[in-house]
C-alpha cells in the first residue's frame, strides 16, 4: 500500500483538464432537470431558479451557456431538457453524490448536514473510477463478511478510545490554564 502524499502538488496538466470542466453552479443547473424532469416530467427556467434559490436572470445566463454546449435543450414551449451529454452528466454526478453521502454518514458517522455540504463540494469533482471503487467498497462493507465486522469493531474501539483520549487531553489543557499565573 502507498504512503500517503498529502503535500504533492498536482501538476499543470491536471489544473488545466480542471478547468476545461463544467462550474459547481452549471452541474447544478443540469442535477436540478434531471430531478425537475423525474418528479413532475418538464422543467422550466422558473422552475430551475426556484429550485436553486437564484433569480431567473441568473438562471438564464447559465442555461443559455449549457444551450450553447448542447447540454440542455428547449422546445417550442421553453420547456427544458437534457442532452444525451447532459444526461450522463447529471446521472453522474447524482450516482456520486448517492455514494459518498453513503460513505460520510452511514459508514463514518459524518453529520447528515454536513455529509450533504461535503459531499455537495467533491460530487462532480472525483473521477469515474473513484467513485467506481469506493462503491464497490461500500457493498463489500455491506455485504459483512467476517473480516469487516471485526474492522468495523475495532474502528468503533478506536474511535472511542480516541475519544477518550480526547477528552482527557481537553481537561488537562483545562487544568494547565487554570494553573497559569495571571498577568
Amino acid at each position: 500500500m502507498q504512503s500517503l502524499n498529502l503535500g504533492r502538488k498536482l501538476d499543470l496538466d491536471t489544473w488545466k483538464n480542471f478547468e476545461k470542466m463544467l462550474s459547481h453552479s452549471a452541474v447544478h443547473h443540469l442535477v436540478t432537470i434531471a430531478e425537475l424532469l423525474e418528479e413532475h416530467g418538464y422543467a422550466r427556467v422558473s422552475d430551475v431558479s426556484r429550485r436553486l434559490e437564484i433569480t431567473r436572470g441568473s438562471a438564464s445566463i447559465t442555461l443559455k451557456r449549457l444551450k450553447e454546449r448542447g447540454l440542455v435543450t428547449e422546445d417550442k414551449r421553453r420547456f427544458l431538457g437534457l442532452s444525451e451529454s447532459g444526461q450522463q452528466i447529471a446521472h453522474s454526478v447524482q450516482m456520486k453524490k448517492k455514494i459518498m453521502m453513503t460513505l460520510f454518514k452511514d459508514f463514518l458517522g459524518v453529520d447528515a448536514t454536513q455529509a450533504d455540504q461535503d459531499t455537495c463540494k467533491i460530487e462532480h469533482l472525483i473521477s469515474a473510477e473513484t467513485a467506481d471503487r469506493t462503491a464497490r467498497l461500500l457493498r463489500f462493507i455491506e455485504s459483512a463478511p467476517p473480516v469487516v465486522k471485526d474492522f468495523i469493531e475495532a474502528l468503533e474501539q478506536f474511535e472511542k478510545l480516541s475519544q477518550e483520549s480526547h477528552s482527557l487531553h481537553l481537561v488537562d489543557a483545562q487544568i494547565e490554564k487554570k494553573d497559569e499565573p495571571h498577568a
